[in-house]
């Protein structure tokens, strides 16, 4: 058992009988009244998130989840197909499992949450930020613009993501994968 003291972001609880993420939490201490915790939460098997206060010193149960390396094998009908690092088990996860597919190539390492207790698949995390190259893009005009404009780029992993005028095709960009957004040029 918790208490809202123990409030950090990520940590996992059980709330309203379903898993839930802490995404972001405020403790506040009104002039009149007792102290409370508003807080967000992100379900971990709909991905809706939710509002919720509790108050100060509040008893919460911690869900225990466990992060695994795997390495991305391939995509088919059944889901994605994912390999266990350490134990070369293969597992089978569904695509709304898996935060940005769209970016994930053959042979790339991702985290797998489990729950701890039932070895249920929970969600599966790409790194932070990929290598792309991109496949196909508009040639970019210089002086097309004066402000920061962008065009659609299509990635070796079949994904568009929106890129900045002077990057060309062939070319390998860095992409961060929680907002499907163009970071930088990889210089090589």
């Amino acid at each position: 058992m918790a208490t809202t003291a123990d409030f950090k972001n990520g940590l996992c609880i059980e709330f309203n009988h379903d898993l839930y993420t802490i995404v972001e939490f405020q403790h506040v201490k009104p002039g009149k009244g007792p102290a409370f915790v508003r807080t967000k939460l992100k379900s971990m098997t709909s991905g809706k998130v939710i509002d919720n206060t509790f108050t100060s010193g509040h008893k919460i149960t911690t869900a225990r989840v466990e992060r695994r390396a795997h390495q991305f094998l391939y995509k088919d009908d059944l889901g994605y197909h994912l390999m266990d690092n350490e134990t070369y088990e293969q597992i089978s996860v569904e695509e709304s499992l898996i935060n940005n597919p769209g970016l994930m190539k053959d042979g790339q390492n991702v985290d797998i949450l489990y729950h701890a207790e039932k070895e249920q698949v929970l969600g599966c995390e790409l790194p932070a930020f990929v290598e792309l190259v991109v496949t196909y893009t508009e040639p970019g005009l210089r002086g097309d613009t004066a402000t920061n404009a962008t065009k659609p780029a299509t990635m070796e992993t079949g994904a568009i993501v929106q890129v900045p005028l002077f990057i060309n095709q062939d070319e390998k960009i860095k992409v961060d994968t929680r907002t499907n957004s163009y970071v930088e040029r990889v210089k090589e």
